[in-house]
């Protein structure tokens, strides 16, 4: 297990985060990005938080996936995840981000359900938190 590094560039950062964003640039400019991420997340406008989270691929989708999502994802099915998924971003306004963390994707079901019933607020707050830890998990087990 790796330990947060001091410096990362923006390619690093964006396999990190799923793609080359405002968000990633910034991080990119710091010592210890991944560190200062949720930081930085949490003072961004809602439109970068929304740039950085529909970066990420949807938890259950079957393309556009990199190998890093289609691998932490499992191959196991939850066939209501796409119709919660877009109930989630119909209701939110952007894409659900969760720390699958290897779970299976029958216990992610319960968890957007349970998502679904916060406010906007607190789900935005969230999945920001999630959307950096996974940044860290993967950067630790690289």
């Amino acid at each position: 297990m790796r330990d947060l590094p001091r410096k990362l560039t923006v390619d690093e950062l964006a396999g990190l985060f799923e793609g080359r964003t405002r968000f990633v640039e910034r991080l990119a400019e710091l010592d210890d990005p991944l560190g200062h991420a949720r930081e930085i997340a949490a003072a961004l406008p809602d439109d970068e938080k929304r740039e950085v989270l529909d970066a990420h691929p949807a938890i259950g989708a079957k393309k556009d996936l990199s190998a890093r999502s289609a691998a932490e994802q499992g191959a196991d099915e939850a066939p209501e995840l796409a119709e919660l998924n877009r109930e989630y971003e119909e209701r939110f306004g952007f894409r659900f981000v969760v720390f699958v963390n290897r779970r299976p994707k029958s216990e992610i079901v319960t968890v957007l359900r349970a998502r679904m019933q916060r406010t906007r607020e607190e789900e935005l707050a969230t999945a920001i938190d999630e959307l950096c830890a996974i940044a860290e998990d993967r950067w630790r087990h690289s």
